[in-house]
């Protein structure tokens, strides 16, 4: 499938601070043609037309009403986290645009995390690497 005949994917940026993760914008150049907030804004009136989904990666970009509206094609919004709080799904779905999440992407690592959080608290293993390495 040629990259105009994909389905266009807006996104804030790839890399930097807060743009997608390179391994994910990998992934999702094999289904979408990426868009990102930058080209959007250079040419909302061409590209706008090109975008049927959002993909929100640390609650960017920011959903209004300006953005739905300026995306006539939009069908989809995903986001990559647990929750959809940053949301507004009702304001959302009167453009006719479904939501989509993640929500038990990152349980097993939160589960995990909060155990070692309680062992190293338990066991006192912060001061005792401190007390066993001095200076460090």
């Amino acid at each position: 499938m040629a990259k105009e005949e994909l389905p266009g994917v807006l996104i804030l940026d790839i890399g930097g601070t807060h743009g997608v993760l390179e391994n994910i914008a990998a992934l999702l150049k094999k289904h979408f043609h990426l868009i990102t907030m930058k080209e959007f804004l250079g040419n909302k009136e061409e590209m706008g037309k090109k975008i049927q989904s959002v993909f929100v990666f640390e609650c960017r970009p920011v959903i209004n009403r300006e953005l739905l509206e300026s995306l006539p094609n939009l069908k989809v919004i995903g986001n990559s986290g647990v929750g959809v709080d940053h949301l507004d799904l009702r304001m959302i779905s009167s453009f006719g645009v479904r939501v989509t999440n993640t929500p038990h992407a990152v349980a097993d690592p939160t589960a995990d995390m909060g155990m070692a959080l309680m062992l190293a608290s338990a066991r006192r293993l912060v001061e005792g690497n401190v007390l066993n390495f001095p200076g460090s």
